[in-house]
């Protein structure tokens, strides 16, 4: 059996390694943290259960097709309920609404913001179908090596379908004026890396993903995904090492031979590095071997950091439903001081978890867990008294909109941004989501999951294709190990 190492465990390597051992390989998962999951761990005090990164469960096809492919289903590990509303968003002060999880409801929402702009959503919807359909079938599970992985006669033809050329913002205003639609249909993108007047017309499959596919949440925390995708990888013989810092790469010739974790040796007939790209490359890598100089990783477009604050709040508060977005403040300025003059922000928009009104088992009886999340740039000056000044920021305007107090109640409380990212995942700048899906950096203009100078180095994650989000990353994983295989067996 070929020995394979995969460096990290968030979804992309968890895919990689299960996909992987269910083709015959020895593989051995080597994880720098005390449990697997990457970004999407979990902690637990005072009786709170907090989900550290992920929120959404989007694109529900995509978990039920990786886990079918084993035989399986997510009704075999967790119970996933559809959210309905889907989430709640705040304009300000008494003006908010309650995105429904049918199309009905979708439709009867718009028409109330704008007089019949419900025949617009329908085909603005159909259009996001056809380009969701195209993109997840066709598109991200290509493994992103070269042009001609385009070249596909029925993708070509439906090009201009796809909207590739157009942005984002004048997309939606093709279909919409009222402004609080526009803010409702563009926010998905914010978290992919530039601005709606930046960013392909094409994401508005995202839109699709959301309204017309539903927002869901698997019963006892997102972490419930991590738990059964390792219970998957363990009936396929993968081997877990915790606790193992992977510190440096050895060569002979242009083949990595293994690694050393933990001043431990593992033999590798190949190697797959679901770790940051950018670490990787730069620090375990010898210098000679790098596909890609410092320079390069100093010019890529990056998807933005994050400042989190996990709350336990001794109370039930009102007005909150799972998912609640806040849009009481300029959207377009934000994005601006993300992606064009990177900054902490003037007065950021602001995303609230509380999936304790899904989940009783998240908090403790008649109190509330709360996930706090304001989008900012990477590699940002990340401190305390930041920290602090934007917790007091956002909890004014959160116990204004909402009316009614929460910080005298909180009773636990932990923020999480740029430094923790570095420290916990050597997160490249700091940054929350990987790379951004620019024009520029789609497809075979990704960093490539294959090394340019070692025959059996791979990569995989949110760095490279098909890019940020969880869906994304695990596909990721599944897209590698594919690669890796077909190469496997080209040479044997």
């Amino acid at each position: 059996m070929k020995k394979v190492s995969v460096i990290g465990s968030g979804f992309s390597g968890l895919a990689a390694a299960t996909v992987l051992a269910g083709e015959g390989f020895d593989v051995t998962v080597l994880e720098k943290n005390a449990t697997a999951g990457g970004r999407a761990r979990k902690f637990e005090v005072h009786g709170f259960v907090f989900d550290m990164g992920p929120s959404w469960y989007w694109m529900p096809d995509v978990f039920e097709k990786y886990f079918n492919h084993f035989g399986k289903s997510t009704r075999d590990y967790y119970d996933l309920v559809r959210l309905d509303p889907s989430y709640r968003v705040w304009f300000g002060k008494n003006d908010l609404a309650d995105v429904p999880s049918g199309i009905e409801g979708l439709c009867k929402l718009f028409d109330s913001l704008e007089a019949g702009s419900s025949r617009y959503l329908l085909r603005f919807l159909e259009e996001g179908k056809y380009k969701y359909e195209t993109g997840i079938n066709r598109l991200v599970y290509k493994p992103g090596l070269s042009l001609l992985e385009l070249a596909d006669a029925a993708l070509l033809k439906g090009m201009f379908r796809l909207h590739v050329f157009q942005s984002m913002a004048t997309y939606i205003r093709k279909f919409f004026r009222e402004p609080r639609l526009i803010r409702l249909l563009e926010f998905p993108v914010l978290f992919l890396g530039a601005t709606p007047e930046r960013t392909p017309a094409l994401y508005s499959l995202m839109n699709y993903a959301d309204m017309a596919l539903g927002t869901w949440y698997p019963m006892g925390g997102m972490y419930k995904i991590v738990e059964a995708m390792v219970q998957l990888a363990n009936a396929q013989g993968v081997n877990f090492q915790l606790n193992n810092t992977v510190q440096r790469m050895e060569m002979n010739g242009s083949l990595a031979t293994g690694v050393w974790s933990n001043d431990r040796r593992y033999n590798a007939d190949y190697i797959v590095a679901s770790a940051d790209y950018h670490h990787v490359e730069q620090n375990l890598v010898p210098e000679k071997f790098r596909s890609y100089p410092e320079a390069y990783w100093q010019r890529r477009v990056m998807a933005p950091s994050a400042l989190v604050f996990y709350l336990g709040v001794s109370k039930r508060v009102n007005n909150l439903r799972h998912h609640n977005l806040f849009f009481d403040e300029d959207f377009s300025a934000h994005a601006r001081e993300i992606y064009e003059t990177p900054q902490w922000p003037t007065a950021p928009q602001f995303y609230v978890c509380c999936p304790s009104k899904t989940d009783a088992t998240v908090a403790p009886e008649g109190c509330e867990n709360l996930f706090i999340l304001i989008p900012v740039a990477p590699g940002l000056k990340d401190d305390e008294a930041q920290r602090e000044k934007y917790f007091n920021m956002v909890m004014q305007r959160l116990e204004h909109l909402l009316g009614e107090n929460i910080s005298k109640h909180i009773v636990f409380k932990r923020s999480y941004a740029h430094q923790d990212f570095i420290t916990d995942y050597h997160a490249f700048r700091g940054n929350a989501y990987g790379l951004a899906n620019t024009l520029g950096q789609t497809a075979h203009l990704k960093p490539a999951i294959v090394s340019r100078k070692i025959k059996n180095l791979f990569y995989t994650g949110q760095l490279t294709v098909p890019g940020p989000g969880v869906p994304p990353s695990l596909i990721s994983g599944q897209v590698v190990a594919r690669e890796l295989v077909r190469r496997h067996r080209v040479r044997n």
